[in-house]
């Protein structure tokens, strides 16, 4: 028997058994019978005990005889792994309720703009981007809402034609977990609202590299929340310049657009003193963008 397989396909494809599985988990004794979960679940005897067959045969309870009654427990060496799998269903379960909220919020926000069912679409498509590509796992439902955003005002600005006159650049290097962040960082700092940034990843990592933000930190540039983000084809036609980082073919070419190649190391597994020449030479990239811009700089 495979437990690690079997344990999540008998939970997420039966939400009865996952029930049964936190009762039992619940329970001040740590065990139940036939009929106290019946009687919590409101199913026939025979039912439960056929769940609590099937979930026995996979090694996740044991029986418990006690003269004409026995007591179900969940298998000592497989509690964690029971709790760790009920906490992720719950998460799930969790993420969607916020996730309406999260649809009604921007709905309200975009009003005028794009229907809810639009708004919907991307807040849905966010969040599985974020969860399947980029594999980030820590505040997903708040992270989805501001990748969502994001989104949803690069395609505000692709449908409206853009005519407040404010340059957009668009970063994208590999992971989206380094050089990219440090460029953007380091625009955001210089140039505040004058210049709208975004940045992507054709392969987005798990979190920013922990030596980017003391990197920038020691230059008093704040990373702030931003996270790896996969690339998307709204914000790649809202920018106004678009700035690649040896991520090769992956962003799309739209007429119009001014696109430059930055050619620059990858800091990933590089010592701090490499990261510092990386993030100069980004620095000084940077301020030359903004005299194109014609934008000045802090």
């Amino acid at each position: 028997m495979n437990t690690d397989t079997s344990l999540e396909l008998k939970l997420l494809a039966d939400p009865t058994r996952a029930r049964i599985l936190g009762l039992i988990m619940e329970s001040a004794e740590g065990r139940r019978s036939v009929s106290d979960l019946a009687g919590e679940l409101q199913l026939r005897q025979p039912t439960v005990s056929h769940h609590l067959k099937a979930l026995v045969d996979v090694g996740l309870l044991e029986r418990h005889p006690d003269g004409r009654l026995v007591w179900y427990s969940i298998q000592a060496e497989q509690v964690d792994r029971v709790a760790e799998v009920l906490n992720g269903s719950h998460a799930t379960a969790l993420a969607e309720g916020v996730l309406g909220r999260i649809v009604a919020d921007l709905s309200g926000r975009f009003a005028g703009v794009f229907a809810p069912e639009t708004v919907e679409r991307y807040v849905q498509e966010s969040y599985a981007l974020l969860a399947e590509n980029a594999k980030v796992t820590r505040y997903l439902p708040s992270l989805a809402s501001r990748f969502a955003a994001d989104r949803l005002s690069a395609l505000a600005k692709v449908e409206s034609g853009g005519h407040d006159h404010i340059p957009e650049v668009l970063f994208v290097c590999v992971q989206n977990a380094g050089r990219s962040q440090m460029a953007a960082g380091i625009l955001r700092h210089l140039a505040g609202d004058a210049v709208r940034v975004r940045t992507a990843g054709s392969q987005p990592a798990r979190a920013v590299r922990s030596v980017i933000v003391t990197a920038l930190d020691e230059i008093g540039v704040p990373i702030g929340g931003e996270f790896p983000k996969p690339l998307t084809d709204e914000v790649v036609r809202a920018a106004d310049v678009v700035i690649t980082m040896g991520c090769g073919d992956a962003c799309p070419v739209y007429p119009g657009k001014q696109y430059l190649d930055w050619d620059l190391a990858d800091p990933v597994g590089l010592p701090i003193a490499r990261v510092r020449d990386i993030r100069d030479d980004i620095e000084a990239r940077v301020r030359a963008l903004l005299t194109t811009l014609r934008v000045n700089a802090a």
